[in-house]
């Protein structure tokens, strides 16, 4: 989130696109109520009328896979009746920036951008970048009318998608998409804020990525970002999503967003060539601080154990030169024998896993498995699973560790909002069951013996990692803390204040690259200080702005900063856009209210400030996004399987750039899809229901839950159920060109058939919460269904739209 659960009260409008948060994030619920009370008005889009929908003053139905093309028209509106805040792009985004001339759009480029390279799969980017002048600095127009601006260009890009066309693509009346485009763009006015709550709805589509930056585009038209009740909120699955993202849950990342090395970046020199630079005086920059976070995160890792930075960067992990580890590849490579173990830690891919069913035989080409979990799962007993009738035959060792509950163990967990907050240890775990950090150091400790008495390959690898994270013989949550926090190494004078070594680094603005600094993510430096545990605080007062940014509950990253680019809720006087929900401030001595992007003065003072968008090396926000791999612009693409052979913006059918595992109608390794094909006719989408925990393994070996939700299920509009001749709770078949899963029957209002290129489309809806191992009659995965495709940009799977057709069981 840009901004946080609480600043939802303060919005005017409220659209839930990609999110049924009333059953799937409930206590958001209740700042929407807020918001509610206050007269703000809550739009939802939605496949289904969900119980979001029944609380919702405006509510459309879309096609799933369309939200580009419906979002698109909105973009289209606000431009064509000056809905947008003027003042505000120009002061901070970069839509008076001018694009090469050369550069060309899909329209004029048989749907797809300048630069596509159809054997390679991939865009050269070089038509994208912007012009410069002599000294390397961005050129503009201010005015926005020279047609090679950001500002026209996306004019030009948008102009194509109409009301009339956009229903046809979506299934969505012209009547709705009008009332809801002109409620939202009320917001650009003076006063006004509205916020974006989204989900896996919006990301697990093959323009997932392109799906938000439209969103993102619509947020900067209207200057909403950095507002109170604005931003782009993305609604985390789990408690520590957001926790475990920022500490390099996923493999390009190093803590804090930190780029994973790669083969070609022998050196940290040549590693910190990757920084962004920029000559533009006014740019904060501020990736240009990244020789300070590695430098700081390889002392985290090996303190001094290791002379500089520079000999400690030589032991860390490096991708091969293009190398691509995300979920659906690794999985790929499980199934062709390239990986020969796996840890399954705190997660399910026998059930979560899209091609589930590819997945579970992947498992068994594993020379071993690890699962680490709190109740047994489908994952774990794989090996007698439905795709393994003679388990004799599977040869992978499983090895089960039971782990501790999240009330079992102390640590934190940071919210979508970026709240991290400490929780205390409620009761010990059961039995043999330990906390995740006991399971790893343990781990780690055995294995440092190991290299320390064999060696192996690069054994100094381990050998001099630093694992000082015991307390009186116990593992120690808080020590682990303050090593993520960072130290001063040495003695040292940093911005005129002197440091003792073994002293904690106060904020991020002090740690060094020359190694006198360690921390163990940068984005939570001044977490735990000398002060104290930060995100242990629980005091109630609210900042004075009254706008619930409550400063000394807990802690949030970076520097305890509520609310995103929060300087862009200014003019350039430093005059707050809304005067009766402000943010910050500019009082003639210094900023109030949250803590600021950056403490410089307002842009009114010339070389003095430094633009609002200080993660930027321009300093301003990204209308026009070159650094995409699929368009610097979003643009509608059909999903990989649709009920319809064309794209009726374009003559490209499908996102160019996805990553293919497989031929349309032909099956590679478990890979198959099948669009616009008569044997699968209807759409199908997935999601969550209230009273199970994602897959279910927390939640399925629970009586009463299991009680209240018994079996896996199909929604269904009551049209495409008389035309199957198919009753309300019979037991179906629902059937995808790459499996099948038994669901009962729920024909309901909440679909309904679609308009789409004049013909009716149906929708069906599944939830993904159930497993074979239990409940009894519970039915498999519904992911059983799902294709092998993954996003453009981050390979997430395309599990919300895809093909199927109902047949009676």
């Amino acid at each position: 989130m840009t901004n946080h659960w609480i600043d939802i009260r303060n919005a005017d409008v409220i659209l839930i696109m990609g999110s049924n948060a009333a059953e799937n994030h409930p206590i958001s619920f209740h700042w929407i109520l807020k918001a509610k009370e206050r007269g703000a008005t809550l739009i939802n889009v939605d496949p289904r009328f969900t119980r979001t929908s029944s609380q919702a003053d405006i509510y459309a139905a879309l096609r799933s896979g369309t939200d580009i093309a419906f979002l698109g028209g909105m973009i289209n509106y606000i431009i064509e009746n000056k809905k947008y805040n003027d003042e505000y792009i120009k002061l901070y985004t970069n839509a008076s920036f001018l694009v090469n001339p050369d550069f060309k759009l899909p329209a004029d480029n048989q749907g797809v951008f300048s630069g596509y390279d159809p054997k390679a799969r991939k865009y050269d980017k070089s038509t994208w970048a912007f012009q410069k002048d002599e000294k390397g600095i961005v050129k503009k127009d201010p005015e926005l009318k020279d047609p090679n601006c950001v500002f026209q260009l996306l004019k030009k890009h948008y102009s194509r998608y109409l009301p009339e066309l956009v229903e046809q693509i979506t299934g969505t009346p012209k009547d709705d998409l009008l009332k809801i485009y002109e409620t939202y763009a009320s917001t650009g006015a003076r006063g006004k804020a509205a916020t974006i709550m989204y989900a896996m709805g919006w990301t697990q589509h093959t323009v997932g990525v392109q799906n938000i930056r439209t969103m993102a585009i619509i947020q900067l038209l209207l200057g909403n970002m950095g507002m109170a009740g604005g931003g782009v909120n993305a609604l985390r699955g789990e408690s520590n999503v957001q926790g475990s993202t920022d500490h390099c849950l996923l493999f390009h990342i190093l803590p804090g967003y930190l780029g994973t090395p790669n083969a070609s970046q022998a050196t940290l020199a040549d590693y910190n060539k990757r920084w962004p630079k920029s000559v533009d005086p006014m740019s904060a920059n501020w990736w240009q601080n990244g020789p300070k976070y590695i430098a700081s995160l390889i002392r985290a890792h090996y303190g001094m154990n290791v002379a500089s930075p520079e000999e400690g960067y030589l032991l860390f992990p490096k991708l091969d030169v293009g190398q691509n580890a995300s979920w659906l590849n690794l999985f790929d490579n499980m199934s062709k024998g390239v990986i020969k173990g796996f840890f399954a830690w705190g997660m399910n891919p026998a059930c979560s896993g899209a091609n589930a069913g590819k997945v579970r035989r992947s498992l068994a080409n594993l020379d071993w498995m690890v699962n680490v979990n709190i109740f047994d799962s489908e994952t774990a007993e794989f090996w007698r699973g439905p795709e393994h009738p003679d388990p004799k035959k599977v040869k992978t060792e499983v090895f089960q560790l039971p782990a501790a509950a999240s009330f079992e163990k102390e640590g934190s967990i940071t919210n979508s909002g970026r709240w991290a907050q400490w929780r205390y240890k409620a009761v010990n775990p059961p039995g043999e069951a330990r906390p995740d950090a006991e399971i790893i150091i343990e781990l780690a400790r055995r294995l440092k013996k190991l290299y320390e008495k064999e060696g192996g390959a690069l054994p100094e690898q381990f050998t001099k990692l630093t694992w000082d994270y015991e307390e009186n013989g116990k593992v120690s949550t808080h020590k682990i803390a303050r090593e993520i926090n960072g130290y001063f190494l040495k003695d040292v004078t940093v911005k005129g204040k002197k440091f003792k070594a073994g002293t904690l680094v106060p904020s991020f603005g002090f740690l060094q690259a020359d190694g006198s600094t360690s921390s163990g993510n940068w984005l939570y430096c001044a977490s735990y200080t000398e002060a104290g545990n930060m995100m242990a605080r629980r005091d109630r007062k609210d900042a004075p702005n009254n706008i619930g940014l409550y400063p000394k509950w807990s802690w949030c990253w970076p520097v305890n900063r509520r609310i995103i680019y929060n300087r862009a809720s200014v003019d350039a006087d430093g005059k707050p856009w809304d005067r009766g929900q402000w943010v910050v401030r500019w009082t003639g001595k210094g900023w109030e209210g949250d803590v600021p992007d950056g403490g410089w003065p307002p842009l009114s003072a010339g070389k003095k400030s430094r633009y609002a968008f200080i993660m930027k090396p321009e300093g301003y926000a990204h209308i026009f996004g070159p650094g995409r791999a699929d368009g610097p612009f979003p643009e509608h693409y059909e999903p990989l399987e649709c009920p319809i052979d064309r794209n009726l913006l374009s003559p490209q059918y499908n996102n160019p750039t996805i990553k293919m595992f497989g031929k349309e109608g032909e099956e590679l390794g478990g890979d198959v899809y099948l669009t616009c094909d008569a044997r699968y006719p209807i759409v199908a989408t997935t999601y969550r229901v209230t009273e199970h925990w994602q897959t279910g393994v927390m939640t399925r070996h629970q009586p009463w839950q299991v009680e209240m939700q018994p079996q896996n299920f199909v929604e269904m509009s009551r049209e495409l159920a008389a035309y199957l001749k198919i009753k309300n709770g019979v037991k179906v078949r629902v059937v995808s060109a790459r499996g099948n899963v038994e669901a009962i029957a729920i024909v309901t209002n909440r679909f309904k058939p679609f308009k789409i290129a004049g013909r009716t489309v149906h929708q069906v809806g599944l939830p993904w919460c159930y497993g074979w191992l239990t409940p009894k009659n519970g039915f498999d995965s519904s992911n059983l269904l799902t294709a092998t495709i993954g996003d453009a940009n981050t390979m997430i799977p395309e599990s919300k739209a895809f093909m199927v057709n109902i047949i009676k069981a």
